[in-house]
């Protein structure tokens, strides 16, 4: 099993900054892909980063340009910078761990960003 413990959400105002991090426990393997999902309100929860093992990178075409996915390997952490923070961002984010045999979420950190 793996646990994922987010952190870094809260109240923003709009063209803010904030800075989530996701912590990885348990029964990590190597080459595991790790990602940030959102979830609004009313909508589908969607795919905002993926960052691979490697440190390849890929991000949703809505935060291209403001958000910014990094890990550090060696404490097994996520991280997700947040610039230019839109209203539309306003959602709970969610930490994804994909690897071999299996595929875990964290329980969520709210973002809510103010016009």
């Amino acid at each position: 099993q793996v646990q994922l413990v987010e952190s870094g959400g809260g109240l923003v105002q709009a063209g803010g900054s904030l800075r989530l991090s996701c912590a990885a426990s348990g029964s990590i393997r190597s080459g595991n892909t790790m990602n940030w999902y959102r979830q609004a309100p009313g909508k589908q929860r969607e795919l905002v980063a993926t960052i691979t093992s490697g440190g390849f990178t890929n991000y949703a075409d809505s935060v291209k340009g403001r958000f910014t996915i990094s890990r550090d390997n060696a404490k097994n952490t996520m991280f997700l910078q947040m610039s230019s923070l839109k209203p539309e961002d306003t959602a709970v984010y969610y930490c994804n761990v994909e690897q071999l045999f299996g595929n875990y979420w964290g329980q969520g950190t709210q973002v809510t960003v103010s016009s």
